[in-house]
């Protein structure tokens, strides 16, 4: 195809695609005359690849290239390119050092081991796991950490069914496109799921109550639901 016809299908402005040429992030178009490239579906994939690292990742572009050379590397195990990206989609906190960080981070540590988890504590994730553990502790509600485990194992069969959703994909570049739109816009979505659950365990919890405070009754037919209106989910807010 022309680049007018990449431009298209891309959606990326024929300008965009030049620059994203020059800088190395896009192979060059096969030329066919000395002005004229012709473009295939793998320049196709490259663009969605990139626009999403730009506008759903956030990356720079310097971020998009250690990617993207990650991607082209065939001596990179797949699970390896997949952390390139992973790891530029979870900027490390910047956590004060000291002993509080340093208890929290031997608990994650240690939830990695009673989990059996073939996963660093010392990676991205861990070190943001670690700074929420001691925003908890200063906030004094270190009680909430009891469910940490329980947490664990909710997510295990998410990340499974995550990692299930993006191996059907053959090729590296939709792979990576895959994990970076499931890590930043799943994780959006597991987080408004969970709140709706919420809303559906404290109507349970204490619906019946909150409609007695309140006067709640059937109306056109249906139920008052506690929580239905709260922000957060909480009900008789």
């Amino acid at each position: 195809m022309r680049i007018g016809e990449l431009s298209r299908r891309s959606g990326v402005p024929v300008p965009t695609i030049k620059f994203y040429v020059r800088e190395g992030l896009l192979p060059a178009g096969e030329l066919t005359s000395p002005n004229q490239a012709r473009y295939d579906a793998g320049h196709e994939r490259r663009l969605r690849l990139i626009r999403a690292l730009l506008d759903v990742g956030g990356l720079s572009l310097a971020a998009i290239g250690d990617v993207l050379r990650a991607v082209e590397d065939p001596d990179q195990p797949v699970h390896k390119v997949l952390g390139v990206a992973a790891k530029r989609l979870t900027p490390l906190p910047g956590n004060e050092p000291g002993p509080e960080l340093d208890d929290a981070r031997e608990e994650v540590a240690e939830l990695i081991e009673r989990r059996g988890w073939r996963a660093g504590a010392g990676g991205a994730a861990g070190e943001s796991l670690a700074g929420v553990i001691v925003a908890l502790r200063r906030a004094g509600h270190s009680g909430f950490l009891e469910l940490l485990d329980t947490y664990a194992a909710a997510a295990e069969p998410v990340a499974r069914a995550d990692l299930d959703y993006v191996g059907r994909r053959a090729v590296r570049e939709d792979l990576v496109e895959h994990v970076v739109i499931g890590t930043v816009l799943g994780e959006a979505m597991f987080d408004a799921v969970r709140r709706l659950a919420h809303v559906d365990a404290s109507a349970r919890v204490y619906g019946d109550d909150a409609a007695r405070r309140g006067g709640a009754a059937t109306r056109g037919g249906r139920a008052a639901v506690a929580g239905d209106d709260c922000p957060d989910g909480r009900a008789g807010g």
